[in-house]
């Protein structure tokens, strides 16, 4: 130290100095405690530039468009890429639907024990069991068991029995819009969706039976298909940003969202999802525990392009380090492996990040 310089020692400030670094220790203590209950508070952390820049680079991966929010709960730091851009949810668009139905549960509107029979036109396309388990229907489920299939393996039959009985997709949205988040809108049933992304025309209902769907989806042509997929590139609806998912994701962890019972329930059939392991599970270390659900939209194989492949959950990181909201939408994929891809790299790097790179803020 240079001899001209002068420091003083903590015993050697005036009181008043003293008093007001102490007050000042206890209003900063008492911020951060407020924040463990209700929110992060953001801390200050310029490495989060060179992650940020890592992301961008992973992002190219894809052959897509890409949207990245990572969030530290713990912390507040975050990283975002096209944080406000709307991407095609897909099957993501079931985590808010299992909100509503979770905030009628609350309420006492719903039960979780409730029977719902399963109607012909219950039996929609695309990913899931019942359509292949009861081309007869006449089966009743609960609530419950419906919830399972539509967040652990992403049954898009039991997703549309349950938007009908969560009340819509405007009740969705409306309850959405009550817990403060933006950038999330529902519109459509999956088989509406699905219809709108292939091509199919002249659907009579949202009912319509799964062998009629068949026969109409097998006229498409694929000059009309790839005319369908600009126009569903260009459609807002049934669309969230990467920061209206992450707000999302973080109310459900901090029990804000739905009850207390309700978000344990909505994370424990999060955590069991057997959808996507090759997303943000894919280069994590095999016992890395993550509530997540994915998402994905591909046109026939004849057609290049107009991929959507999602994955959005909540990363247990090792050592205490905290949990990671991560939320990562590719649309316009030209190939689904290389989405995958994309979301296994991204997810690693801020695993690594928050892990080892600088674990120190994370209020261990």
């Amino acid at each position: 130290m240079n001899s001209s310089s002068h420091c003083d020692s903590p015993d050697s400030r005036p009181p008043s100095v003293n008093a007001r670094r102490l007050a000042l220790a206890v209003f900063t203590l008492s911020i951060a405690l407020r924040a463990g209950a209700q929110g992060s508070v953001a801390i200050a952390d310029p490495g989060l530039a060179r992650l940020e820049t890592q992301v961008a680079a992973l992002a190219k991966v894809s052959g897509g468009s890409v949207g990245v929010a990572i969030v530290h709960l713990e912390s507040g730091r975050s990283v975002y890429l096209n944080r406000a851009a709307g991407f095609p949810m897909a099957s993501t668009v079931k985590v808010p639907i299992a909100v509503r139905l979770l905030t009628q549960v609350d309420r006492g509107e719903l039960r979780l024990d409730s029977m719902i029979t399963v109607r012909p036109g219950d039996l929609h396309p695309g990913s899931g069991t019942l359509t292949e388990l009861f081309n007869q229907p006449g089966v009743a489920l609960s609530v419950r068991n419906l919830m399972e299939l539509m967040l652990r393996i992403s049954d898009n039959s039991a997703t549309d029995i349950l938007l009908r009985t969560a009340g819509g997709a405007a009740a969705v949205n409306a309850r959405l819009a009550a817990l403060g988040v933006s950038g999330i809108r529902a519109d459509r049933p999956t088989v509406r969706l699905i219809a709108d992304y292939i091509g199919v025309r002249g659907l009579s209902s949202d009912d319509v039976a799964i062998s009629e769907f068949g026969r109409l989806a097998g006229i498409v042509t694929d000059s009309a298909r790839r005319v369908a997929l600009v126009s569903f590139d260009a459609d807002p609806r049934d669309t969230a940003t990467p920061e209206g998912m992450a707000r999302l994701l973080e109310l459900i962890w901090r029990r804000q969202a739905v009850s207390a019972a309700s978000s344990e329930l909505l994370l424990d059939i999060m955590y069991r999802s057997v959808t996507g392991s090759e997303r943000i599970k894919g280069m994590l270390p095999p016992d890395t525990k993550v509530a997540h659900k994915t998402g994905s939209l591909a046109p026939s194989a004849q057609i290049r392009g107009g991929r959507t492949v999602n994955d959005v959950g909540i990363i247990d990181l090792p050592d205490g380090a905290g949990h990671l909201v991560t939320v990562v939408f590719v649309k316009n994929a030209d190939d689904a492996a290389k989405g995958d891809r994309a979301i296994a790299h991204i997810a690693r790097a801020a695993y690594d990040y928050f892990t080892v790179v600088a674990p120190v803020q994370s209020g261990r």
